[in-house]
């Protein structure tokens, strides 16, 4: 009784502090998720509303690496702005040429473009918007290092653009809040096609990508979840030099698992 009557006082004269567990939200207890695919990586998420955010690995948020297909969400925006292509449900004829995802083999508008993650349409889009206007809108919309070295139909695949788990964040941030240099109809069509998940409770946007860079296997799914209240944003990257068959599921399974461990939205809730 004593002591806990010492501490008190000492406490309201400013000579100890009583602090919470600074591990509560330093996101350090996400650690399994990484080891249980046995892959390395960062995880961040930005709480709106309490302005806060909660970092695992947080060494790694301005460590760049290839976008892969989560540069969709900014050639989606680039394309439309352009008129490289009209809308999300204009079709684009498939060349007949056979590749390793069913999916990509068939005619195809932007909204399942974007689904299906299907590489020659979006190569074509970037195509069509050409190197000078690619060059002024990656700077415009400050998009990672705006790199386009290594081909337009592939700088984000094997090229040189690069962008960080924090720029990441600070991009689809400004998506949402419609603060990127792009017009209102741009940044609504593709929040829409974004869209993964919706529910009376919550709606979830995301994309995943997959890539490679120099020795290493890199896997995202950067996105957000908006709610009754407030809104997550989150980015996950992983990496490894040993891919394993269960590596493009694991990058989306980590981040439901961590968004499920903060709290954000039940796990169960998203599989359903």
């Amino acid at each position: 009784m004593h002591k806990h009557i010492l501490l008190l006082l000492l406490a309201t004269f400013g000579l100890v502090s009583f602090q919470s567990d600074p591990k509560k939200n330093s996101g350090d207890d996400l650690k399994k998720f990484y080891e249980e695919y046995h892959v390395q990586g960062s995880f961040i998420l930005y709480d709106q509303k309490n302005d806060k955010y909660t970092y695992y690995n947080q060494e790694q948020k301005n460590t760049p690496f290839t976008p892969a297909s989560t540069f969709k969400i900014c050639n989606s925006l680039i394309a439309l702005e352009t008129g490289a292509v009209k809308d999300e449900n204009t079709v684009s004829k498939w060349d007949q040429k056979e590749r390793p995802v069913a999916a990509w083999n068939a005619d195809t508008d932007m909204r399942n473009a974007f689904k299906n993650s299907t590489v020659w349409f979006y190569q074509e889009l970037a195509k069509r918007v050409g190197e000078e206007k690619m060059k002024f809108w990656l700077k415009k919309a400050n998009y990672g290092n705006g790199d386009i070295a290594g081909g337009i139909d592939g700088f984000w695949l094997w090229g040189g653009l690069r962008i960080t788990p924090a720029q990441q964040i600070d991009f689809i941030k400004d998506l949402q809040q419609s603060k990127l240099s792009f017009s209102a109809r741009s940044m609504d069509i593709v929040k829409n096609i974004m869209i993964v998940k919706t529910t009376k409770d919550f709606t979830i946007r995301a994309k995943t990508g997959n890539g490679k860079q120099g020795n290493l296997y890199v896997s995202w799914y950067v996105g957000y979840i908006t709610t009754n209240d407030n809104v997550y944003y989150f980015a996950n990257c992983i990496q490894t030099e040993d891919k394993k068959e269960d590596f493009k599921k694991a990058g989306v399974n980590i981040a439901i698992n961590a968004l499920d461990d903060l709290k954000v939205i039940k796990k169960q809730d998203w599989n359903n």
